[in-house]
């Protein structure tokens, strides 16, 4: 098993499989192992967002192909359902929804089994629903587009709630990733980093780059 990093300073790029190519999935993956940070897995049921994703059984194939740990960010009306199949596929950080039925005894269930955890919010939600996660969880997702599609338009009035999670994790001092998910290519990094994301999930900017690996390294260098 691979070792889930833990917030350095450095912007972390977390590759979304949604938007990879599954008809070749090493090559899509492979080059992005020494650069990218880990991999996001999308799961979505139908219910609590409009689209059908993934189950378990393809996880281990993405840790296998892409070399980096793995994220799985349930999307999911009742995530109490998913987080021991995803912990059992090889998922090192599970993340839920606020929103979401039991969201807090998620939580405590991803850390028991001794995983990190990760808690999410929808455009729609205040950043206030993060207060009872924070000095509990491992990474915190802000959503800049409704979640459910790949390819979305960047939401620019979700910074300042970013800026204000960040304040929140600061109070806390913990170390705690911010990650933001949705619209995010070159451009739009730039305001999130500065509104606080230490975190960042790509997904079609990334793979439809003429040259993924080389666009991780160029944000490595600026952000």
């Amino acid at each position: 098993m691979t070792v889930f990093p833990s917030p350095s300073g450095r912007v972390a790029v977390a590759p979304s499989v949604l938007s990879a190519d599954f008809a070749d999935l090493r090559r899509s993956l492979a080059p992005l192992r020494r650069l990218a940070g880990w991999m996001h897995f999308d799961v979505m049921d139908g219910h609590f967002v409009p689209n059908l994703s993934f189950g378990p059984g393809l996880l281990p194939a993405v840790a296998k192909a892409s070399g980096l740990p793995v994220d799985a960010h349930l999307m999911v009306e009742r995530p109490a359902m998913f987080v021991e199949p995803f912990a059992k596929a090889g998922a090192e950080l599970i993340t839920v929804h606020a929103e979401a039925a039991g969201a807090a005894a998620c939580v405590a269930k991803i850390r028991k089994l001794g995983l990190k955890a990760g808690v999410s919010i929808k455009p729609g939600t205040p950043a206030s629903r993060l207060a009872p996660f924070i000095g509990k969880v491992d990474l915190v997702l802000i959503m800049t587009v409704e979640p459910g599609f790949g390819g979305q338009s960047f939401m620019a009035d979700m910074l300042p709630k970013v800026h204000e999670a960040r304040r929140m994790i600061e109070r806390r001092g913990r170390p705690v990733w911010l990650q933001v998910d949705g619209g995010i290519n070159e451009e739009t990094a730039v305001p999130c980093v500065a509104a606080g994301a230490d975190s960042l999930v790509m997904g079609s900017a990334l793979f439809k780059a003429p040259d993924p690996a080389a666009l991780l390294r160029r944000m490595a260098r600026t952000l």
